[in-house]
């Protein structure tokens, strides 16, 4: 097989010296896809950025890069060669790689008018397609949306269709499904193979999920702090690692078999959540109502945890933001150690309690930072509103809080805009939690952080409800996830509430067929 890309002894350089890179050595042939793995901060979006010339400002750059016999490293002119005909990369924020002012159809189009010349009625049937083989539902609709009508999920397939839209030779991918759920990274999955071996289009992807990489690359290259550390065939690597960091990882990777290890549940207590008959309907002029969450019952007890499946569009965001009150159900009740949480609070004291009683992590953290504020004063704000500690108390504790979600003091004072998505991610896990509330709600808030750390992340919680009872209601596509941490799950599909019991039984014995439709696109590794 012909060699699509080859890396030799790249290092990179910051202006002050700073050493990024320490010779990194890859190839990627034809037909074949290399899984780049590690944790946040080994280099892997660094070393897959410079394939495609996105390298930091003044930075020194050593070693080699072809990409097809042509180096992202020789000029201006033969980057933009590359990155019209060569390699196209799919990024993990899809919302930070398109126009919020242009439409759908304009993003999965452009290359093709632009740079290959197409038609605008070629290129808009090329669109069609694509987005189709992707698994965007009403792919014509979606054409004249703009980004922020759509899903991070929905936006990720658009991003992956935009890519595959000038039909490169290497496709360099990071974590372009963290936002998918299963049935539909199973889909984006098949769509990748596909092409690979229909088109002889070779893969870089980058990867935190351990099961993905196995189940879909052929070679695993496995980097920290720089360096590559292991590689060779992805069964190899996963089943008897060399490297001692190696074996950690997969040993801090869920996986859906084996025995369930989430806390039993909670018994002879209160309820600290109830929902009954909860729905919520959203009707659009001029088209037919959709129905969000249709009669939606359950219930946690004090210190019980509860995770919420299905896939994107089943309601599990909008009866996670009602359970919060950032929506208001049009039926039912939803009630919080006791209090119902109807209405909008109106004074100040009514608005600490209901903070004090529920707090959300978001899948986006980004959106929920603000840019402005450093992050150990945006934790140190949240302290002295809620707890009372100010000065030097509420900054032992915002240092405390980063450190538990694997954070040091160099992030104190950095700025959202500086940390990686997973960094960000925590942030707004530890703030979430310095406010010590009765009922967190985790809407995907982990699917964005690496094994080793989510691991980190998931004790902390654990530790948590167990010392102070925290109640937790965990929404999430990753199965393997929720067996770690949730007692009980609820499975819901457009709305309702398909299937319902222990973690262990729905996933041992699942009695719909939705239910086994996730968790048969759950990815395994090649044995």
């Amino acid at each position: 097989m012909s060699t699509l890309l080859d890396i030799q002894d790249l290092t990179l350089d910051l202006p002050d010296g700073d050493r990024l890179l320490h010779g990194i050595s890859l190839q990627v042939a034809a037909g074949e896809t290399v899984g780049l793995v590690g944790e946040s901060g080994s280099g892997k979006s660094l070393t897959a950025r410079a394939v495609l010339g996105l390298l930091p400002d003044r930075s020194v750059v050593g070693g080699n890069i072809a990409v097809n016999g042509r180096s992202p490293l020789a000029g201006a002119a033969a980057r933009q060669e590359i990155r019209r005909h060569e390699s196209a990369m799919v990024f993990q924020d899809p919302r930070a790689g398109v126009n919020p002012m242009r439409t759908v159809g304009d993003h999965v189009t452009e290359a093709l008018r632009l740079c290959e010349g197409w038609s605008r009625e070629a290129a808009h049937a090329r669109a069609l397609e694509l987005l189709t083989a992707v698994g965007l539902p009403a792919p014509e609709d979606h054409l004249r949306q703009h980004p922020h009508e759509l899903s991070g999920g929905m936006l990720q397939r658009v991003m992956i269709a935009g890519a595959l839209s000038a039909s490169p030779g290497l496709l360099v991918c990071d974590e372009p499904t963290t936002a998918l759920d299963v049935t539909t990274q199973a889909e984006i999955v098949r769509v990748l193979r596909e092409l690979c071996a229909q088109n002889g289009m070779g893969m870089l992807f980058i990867t935190h999920d351990l099961n993905l990489a196995g189940s879909l690359c052929d070679r695993l290259v496995v980097m920290k702090d720089g360096a590559v550390i292991e590689e060779g065939p992805a069964t190899a690597v996963l089943s008897a690692p060399a490297a001692d960091y190696t074996r950690r990882l997969v040993a801090a990777t869920p996986r859906i078999s084996g025995a369930i290890t989430a806390p039993s549940p909670a018994t002879g207590t209160d309820a600290q959540l109830v929902v009954s008959g909860v729905g919520k309907t959203y009707r659009r002029r001029g088209k037919e109502p959709v129905v969000a969450v249709a009669n939606a019952e359950l219930s946690i007890p004090r210190g019980g945890s509860l995770a919420v499946v299905g896939e994107s569009g089943s309601g599990k965001s909008t009866l996670a933001r009602m359970i919060v009150g950032l929506e208001e159900p049009d039926a039912g009740e939803i009630r919080i150690g006791g209090r119902s949480m109807a209405g909008i609070p109106r004074s100040r004291v009514d608005r600490l309690k209901r903070a004090k009683s529920v707090q959300m992590v978001f899948q986006d953290p980004y959106l929920s930072l603000d840019p402005r504020i450093p992050v150990g004063r945006a934790i140190e704000d949240v302290l002295t509103l809620h707890t009372g500690r100010r000065g030097a108390a509420a900054r032992d504790r915002a240092v405390e809080l980063l450190a538990a979600v694997g954070l040091g003091e160099e992030h104190v004072a950095a700025r959202p805009r500086t940390l990686s998505g997973g960094q960000r991610q925590r942030v707004a896990i530890a703030r979430a939690l310095a406010v010590e509330p009765a009922l967190l709600v985790m809407d995907e808030a982990t699917s964005a952080l690496d094994v080793s750390v989510q691991a980190q992340v998931l004790d902390l919680v654990a530790g948590i409800r167990r010392d102070q009872g925290l109640t937790l209601l965990f929404i999430s596509h990753d199965l393997a996830v929720v067996r770690r941490v949730c007692a009980e799950t609820i499975v819901m599909r457009r709305g309702e509430i398909v299937e319902a019991g222990s973690t262990e039984q729905l996933l041992g014995d699942p009695q719909h067929d939705y239910t086994r439709l996730l968790i048969d696109s759950v990815p395994v590794p090649v044995a």
